[in-house]
């Protein structure tokens, strides 16, 4: 091996750990980080609009009243606890699984500084509406660059690997399970908490599909499309 080859051998092995070596890596990093980014700006505007609270947040308050942690440590706990049943399903995580914990909480933070409390109702419910649209959005954004999701998404996409079912169906359960129990356990529920476990399931499958990123055509399949071309 010579000593110009080492380089590029050791960067082909830096991309293949981080899951770029698929190709159209300047594309899914973009997804990856613009999906990341907006998805904790509408979490930010969701609890701006003051119409209730996600699924997993009621879960992550119910928690806290009962046992008198934080809500922040809660939160950490709960992904701890998620990640693990990623063993099971042979979930992997990814770039995409560290950024999550990293940025999200960072734009949250930034979004909530920058935007006010809104106070007439003819303004939060468009606001509620418009964050869970850009929340589903999100997520499909940096699902489909398969850089690895975050750890309640990883949940849900094992599950719809193993299971067979879709997006869809598999989101809206975890979705409403959550939501029963957080609730169960004292969480706060209002109107749009119903809105947003019912609705996301079937926004990110849209948007997920919207956002695939294509796979670079490999030489068996190019030589097959070409036979099958008239």
């Amino acid at each position: 091996m010579t000593p110009s080859s080492r380089p590029s051998r050791s960067a082909a092995g830096l991309r293949g750990a981080l899951g770029l070596a698929q190709g159209n890596a300047a594309r899914r990093l973009t997804q990856l980080y613009v999906g990341l980014v907006l998805f904790g700006a509408s979490v930010a505007l969701q609890l701006r609009a003051g119409l209730g609270l996600n699924s997993w947040d009621v879960f992550h308050q119910g928690v806290a009243e009962r046992t008198g942690l934080s809500i922040g440590t809660v939160v950490v706990l709960a992904s701890a606890a998620v990640l693990l049943l990623w063993v099971p399903l042979r979930e992997r995580p990814g770039l995409g699984t560290v950024s999550n914990v990293l940025l999200v909480g960072l734009a949250m933070d930034a979004t909530l500084a920058l935007t006010p409390t809104p106070q007439p109702l003819l303004v939060r419910v468009p606001l509620f509406l418009a964050a869970v649209v850009l929340n589903g959005a999100a997520t499909g954004l940096y699902i489909a660059a398969c850089l690895g999701p975050g750890p309640r998404d990883g949940l849900m996409t094992g599950l719809c690997r193993v299971t067979g079912r879709s997006t869809r169906l598999v989101r809206t359960v975890i979705e409403v399970t959550v939501l029963v129990t957080g609730f169960l356990l004292g969480g706060s529920v209002g109107i749009g908490t119903v809105v947003h476990a019912l609705a996301i399931g079937p926004l990110i499958q849209v948007f997920q599909r919207l956002f695939a990123v294509p796979q670079p055509e490999t030489a068996a399949g190019r030589g097959v499309a070409g036979e099958a071309a008239p």
